[in-house]
């Protein structure tokens, strides 16, 4: 399996070249035709508060772009925010541990997430959050969810310019 086809290398390249909205659109875009995701969620960490900002969400109805989320003291935090480590949460139980939102999830649909952190200079500085129906992932498709996760880092950092 090829992780980034040049369709999709395209698309994020556009996507870049335009905005950084511009570019979550196209992370979403990617995450949707390869890995069949129903929701996907780009979120700016302010650690000094333990809290995630949402800056993108596929569907702002259930997830709207400003919302937050204090991530303190918990297994998820600690995995992703402080240790750096993507994170797949498969199946409904799992989901229930780590996701106090989890009624809310599976009113989507959704059984799983892979939570990408994204990291520059050392520092978890966001997360690529992509969330789809089917619970289990490949190695492959944690792979490009990580690969877009660098792209999701560039966007990130661009907003923080912003």
């Amino acid at each position: 399996m090829t992780i980034l086809s040049k369709d999709d290398v395209e698309t994020l390249a556009a996507g870049a070249a335009a905005s950084p909205a511009a570019l979550f659109v196209a992370i979403n875009d990617v995450a949707r035709r390869r890995l069949d995701a129903s929701l996907v969620t780009t979120m700016r960490h302010h650690q000094a508060e333990s809290q995630v900002e949402r800056l993108y969400s596929s569907n702002t109805d259930a997830y709207p772009v400003g919302g937050r989320k204090t991530k303190r003291d918990t297994a998820w935090a600690r995995r992703v925010l402080v240790e750096h480590r993507v994170v797949v949460n498969a199946g409904d139980d799992a989901l229930r541990e780590a996701f106090d939102d989890h009624a809310t999830i599976f009113g989507l649909g959704i059984h799983s997430i892979v939570n990408v952190p994204l990291v520059a200079e050392g520092t978890c500085v966001g997360t690529l959050n992509i969330s789809r129906a089917k619970a289990d992932w490949s190695m492959d498709d944690v792979a490009l969810a990580r690969a877009l996760g660098l792209a999701a880092l560039g966007a990130v950092l661009m907003t923080t310019k912003a």
